[in-house]
């Protein structure tokens, strides 16, 4: 297993040097740059671009170097921890998306645990009542979960609110408490507003969920090794816990790699829709202003995340699942 795990790693350097030449080199092609796109947004307005301070401010960052140089420059600065400077929000990315990382995990986790608590039991009913009224209802549910998008959700749910209860639901927090210190009272907020969100994009992702704990747990259960066990007297519930659904765990672990990104990087759409501060919109906003040191370094982070999250889904796997072998060997 160690030896494995050191293979895996040594794979991992590779692997990040090559997505990173892919991200900078994708938020490098549509033609200009931050700084060009701002003139130009400005010249749009009708107000008078200081093209003298743009000439110097591109030189300053580097943009009049080769774009191999800058990649170098960026990727050097990224192993030493530095994430690079946001030209639009004119502060180091580090503070930027530390801002709104911490609201974009607590939505994204409290969305995870609830999607797990709700689909897994369903999941398991429908599996060993198959073809119940129960499972056709919950099949029925689950599939206008799947059909709904998520941000014509969000809509809904905003017209309703505004229409029966006369609120708003948009945002994280009440206004009075945007960019101040956390407290106990804007905790308290955060609680307030978070269902929402919580209940909008977890939808799609619970009836997801719901459909492939179904599927998988009933492949399992049509299986030799759980008839035999049901002939020789295993209690139900027993035989379900120590066999089928053990097994049927295996495509939730080999999530692993998906979840570790999609906490941090949040519902970009049901985020704008719903005015959350989360880091979503932010990526969004950097990738159309071509604010490459925000963009390409919250991206390079994500892909971290990802390199992480698959390595940890294969050892999980390896150990969930005897019959998983690291090395890919034959057994006898």
């Amino acid at each position: 297993m160690l030896q494995y795990i050191l293979k895996r790693i040594l794979v991992m350097i590779p692997t990040l040097l090559v997505t990173s030449a892919l991200i900078f080199t994708v938020i490098n092609l549509p033609e200009g740059d931050y700084f060009e796109t701002l003139a130009a947004e400005m010249q749009a307005q009708g107000e008078k671009a200081d093209l003298s301070r743009i000439e110097f401010l591109k030189k300053e960052y580097g943009f009049d170097k080769p774009p191999v140089e800058r990649y170098f420059w960026w990727v050097t600065g990224l192993l030493q921890g530095d994430m690079g400077y946001s030209f639009e929000y004119q502060r180091p990315v580090r503070e930027i998306v530390g801002d709104r990382l911490m609201l974009t995990m607590v939505v994204s986790f409290v969305t995870i645990i609830v999607t797990w608590l709700i689909a897994f039991p369903i999941g398991i009913y429908s599996a060993t009542h198959q073809y119940s009224w129960g499972d056709y209802g919950l099949t029925f549910l689950g599939l206008i979960g799947l059909a709904i998008p998520h941000f014509l959700l969000a809509l809904v749910f905003m017209y309703a609110a505004n229409v029966w209860f006369g609120t708003s639901i948009g945002g994280l927090v009440d206004p009075q408490y945007l960019n101040q210190p956390m407290s106990w009272a804007k905790l308290w907020s955060i609680l307030e507003h978070l269902w929402i969100p919580v209940i909008i994009i977890g939808a799609g992702g619970t009836a997801g969920m719901i459909r492939a704990v179904r599927a998988n747990l009933l492949d399992e259960l049509q299986k030799q090794y759980f008839v035999t066990a049901r002939a020789k007297g295993l209690p139900p519930g027993k035989a379900l816990r120590k066999y089928p659904l053990r097994m049927s765990l295996n495509f939730f672990v080999s999530d692993i790699g998906d979840i570790l990104p999609s906490i941090v990087s949040g519902a970009e759409i049901v985020a704008i829709v719903l005015s959350l501060q989360t880091t979503g919109p932010l990526l969004i906003r950097a990738l159309q202003s071509q604010d490459m040191y925000l963009a390409g370094s919250f991206l390079m982070f994500l892909s971290f995340l990802t390199v992480i999250g698959v390595l940890i889904s294969d050892i999980s796997l390896a150990i969930l699942d005897p019959r998983i072998r690291l090395q890919g060997t034959a057994t006898k």
